[in-house]
């Protein structure tokens, strides 16, 4: 594998995108240790071949490292490499505001700079387009391409645990009460959730009975407190506070322009 390098410097347009790609290329590295340094933005590592160890962090800890693996380099982090054998490799750069969303959402995980996968084919797959399309300088397929090589490489989320809390959300319960029906301690559903969606028991369940109120808002011919009873609140008059403040729109007037129906019909 010959080394080559692509650097990207992206314009105003492309920075507004959220997500951008800085440099992507592959390289060997022979045995013995690399020099330590920092950067200024997020790095992937992919490891295709070798063995070795990772030096991350204030503390210099070791990370033992065997191919197929994953490295998570963070701006500001110290880093060094410290090959056994020859590393084959492949590497990108990247930045943009989208990374602190990504690192809430727990796709960024400084605590987590070594991953390995069972499969990793879908990781190598990924990375590979991304080599591809990013030096043909399409800034939207770039940054496509990046996205879909940070979800398929990391860690995947509880999902199975925030569809069953989504699946009671419409249920006027409390937090205690939603974590008793689901088997765990209250501590044990907030990190679930966290993992999962990146926010909370009580974020995940208003915004689940918003998405169903809307639904039944723009679909269903029910008064205001219908629609309110059937997503958990006894109280209309708190339900359309609660709807306006957080929507945008009364619960009447999301009806009136939330219908893909009522839009279309109005051209």
């Amino acid at each position: 594998m010959p080394n080559w390098s692509t650097y990207l410097t992206p314009g105003t347009p492309e920075r507004e995108l959220g997500l951008f790609c800085l440099g992507v290329g592959e390289q060997e590295n022979p045995r013995g240790p690399t020099p330590e340094r920092a950067l200024g933005c997020h790095a992937l590592v992919w490891l295709k071949e070798g063995r070795g160890h990772l030096l991350h962090g204030p503390d210099r800890q070791l990370f033992e490292i065997q191919a197929p693996a994953m490295l998570w380099l963070y701006p500001g982090v110290l880093h060094g490499y410290r090959p056994t054998t020859r590393w084959r490799q492949s590497w990108t750069l990247f930045s943009g505001p989208a990374t602190a969303a990504l690192t809430t959402l727990g796709h960024l995980d400084p605590s987590q700079p070594v991953r390995r996968y069972s499969d990793p084919r879908p990781v190598d797959r990924a990375f590979t387009r991304l080599l591809r399309v990013s030096t043909g300088h399409n800034a939207v397929q770039t940054v496509a391409a990046l996205y879909d090589l940070i979800a398929q490489a990391a860690p995947p989320p509880d999902d199975d645990l925030a569809a069953q809390l989504t699946a009671l959300a419409c249920k006027p319960l409390s937090v205690q009460d939603y974590a008793a029906e689901l088997g765990l301690t209250v501590r044990e559903l907030r990190e679930a959730v966290r993992r999962a969606t990146g926010s909370t028991p009580q974020e995940l369940v208003l915004t689940t009975r918003l998405n169903r109120a809307k639904a039944l808002l723009a679909e269903e011919d029910l008064s205001i407190a219908a629609v309110a009873r059937q997503v958990g609140y006894d109280d209309a008059a708190y339900f359309t506070r609660l709807f306006t403040a957080r929507v945008g729109l009364s619960p009447r007037a999301f009806r009136r322009s939330g219908s893909i129906s009522g839009r279309i019909s109005s051209f």
